[in-house]
């Protein structure tokens, strides 16, 4: 008995295994050990009428690794890769071959899984090729890609605008700090010497009392160095923070006396008090230079 002009000894399959084959969706193609087509599928059939093939065309007969060989060498040079791997199958060099590759048509692009493999046991080489429909997958993956190109690009976006931002704080930080110095040193030149004059003129205790609430104040606002004495948890009277500016700038005892109006015992009060709030007691450390280490 023959099927499609094949003998049954080259064609061990019977009606069973027709129909099992038929009602696959992936199409297959079963080859001789001369990759000559021995029998092909309902899918395979049906794929190639979709494809501009005439009804009934079986590919029964035609030679596997020519039509292979066949196609042109871009863009379908996987053609070539799948009839190396089918060689090395039917030769026994390997028991399965898999790979992907296109097929497009003039409607869609396309994308189908090609396996081999070969029959064991005794008799003619006979070797199964499947090729099935993953143009679903692929084009998951394409979009896979595309979306993490997507996210690649938003990230270094982030990374720029971040860099961006941290260069904005930075410079923000150094304006803010000329600002500071600026007015620190306006208030120091300009503001000081007609506050220390003042105070050498004949004012009422009320109008003593403004100008000293006025000149802590003033201390208090450009000290350049005050958060981070805040910072240290330190609480420094008004005084002793007028003190601390003064001995910062380089004033001595006897002139922080007369910018203040005080007595020189009662800078020498506060400069202990600042030392000791600083931890400076029994320390040998210059005053001056712990004051400007600490400024901003």
């Amino acid at each position: 008995m023959k099927t499609n002009g094949i003998s049954e000894s080259e064609y061990p399959f019977d009606g069973c295994a027709d129909d099992i084959m038929d009602s696959l969706s992936a199409n297959i193609a079963l080859l001789d050990e001369n990759a000559v087509v021995l029998r092909t599928n309902r899918a395979w059939q049906q794929f190639a009428l979709e494809n501009g093939m005439g009804s009934g065309f079986d590919c029964v007969g035609l030679n596997y690794l020519e039509i292979c060989e066949m196609a042109p060498e871009e863009p379908e040079k996987k053609a070539h890769e799948v009839a190396d791997g089918i060689r090395a199958v039917m030769s026994g060099r390997l028991s399965e071959f898999a790979a992907d590759y296109p097929c497009h048509s003039p409607a869609e692009k396309r994308w189908f899984y090609v396996r081999a493999n070969r029959f064991s046991g005794p008799g003619p080489v006979r070797v199964v090729v499947s090729h099935e429909n993953v143009t679903a997958l692929k084009r998951t993956e394409e979009a896979l890609r595309e979306r993490e190109a997507e996210l690649r690009v938003h990230r270094q976006n982030l990374e720029d605008a971040n860099t961006a931002l941290r260069v904005l704080l930075r410079q923000r930080e150094e304006d803010q700090r000329d600002l500071e110095k600026r007015i620190f040193q306006n208030v120091r030149e300009i503001i000081d010497p007609f506050l220390g004059k003042l105070k050498h003129t004949a004012l009422s205790s009320r109008q003593q009392a403004y100008l000293e609430t006025i000149e802590a104040h003033l201390r208090e606002i450009t000290s350049p160095f005050l958060q981070k004495v805040h910072g240290q948890a330190l609480v420094l009277t008004p005084r002793e923070l007028e003190v601390a500016v003064l001995v910062k700038e380089g004033r001595t005892t006897k002139e922080i006396a007369e910018m203040l109006n005080i007595s020189t015992n009662a800078v020498d009060f506060h400069r202990k008090s600042v030392r000791r709030k600083f931890g400076l007691n029994n320390k040998k450390a210059n005053l001056r230079s712990h004051l400007l280490s600490a400024a901003v």
